[in-house]
């Protein structure tokens, strides 16, 4: 009789934990830029300072969240260029009303070199796909 309820709950844990799938490794989001329409930087910096740096984004449905920035670094020998896009989450949903609402974000900027810094925000592409930027540049006190 032992025998008989331990293959009656082996029967039973199978089947309780062969319904569960975890197979579903489908992705419900993706990573997608947000158009920057307009940044707010200070006319100067001052060297070794930590700047806010708000920016206002175009979110343009209801399944687009944001979820930060991604800051790339470039430099020439006259200007450090600071590459800004706006990234956003997109989940994956079926119904996605259009909401074109603009939203406010910010970053953190540190200050660390003495030549002006040229910061591009990426503001969407243009009608050939190619990247449109808005550009600022501000010079830096010593």
């Amino acid at each position: 009789m032992k025998r008989m309820y331990s293959i009656l709950f082996g029967a039973v844990l199978t089947l309780f934990f062969g319904s569960c799938s975890l197979d579903d490794d489908r992705v419900n989001f993706q990573y997608v830029p947000l158009e920057i329409l307009s940044a707010s930087v200070p006319d100067t910096f001052e060297f070794g300072q930590v700047y806010e740096i708000n920016v206002n984004l175009l979110r343009p449905n209801e399944c687009t969240l944001s979820e930060g920035f991604d800051v790339h670094r470039s430099a020439n020998d006259s200007m450090n260029i600071r590459t800004v896009s706006a990234i956003g989450i997109l989940l994956d949903e079926d119904d996605c009303p259009e909401i074109n609402q603009e939203v406010e974000d910010s970053f953190q900027f540190e200050v660390v070199y003495s030549k002006p810094y040229l910061f591009r925000f990426y503001t969407g592409d243009d009608s050939e796909g190619n990247p449109e930027f808005l550009e600022i540049e501000v010079p830096v006190n010593n």
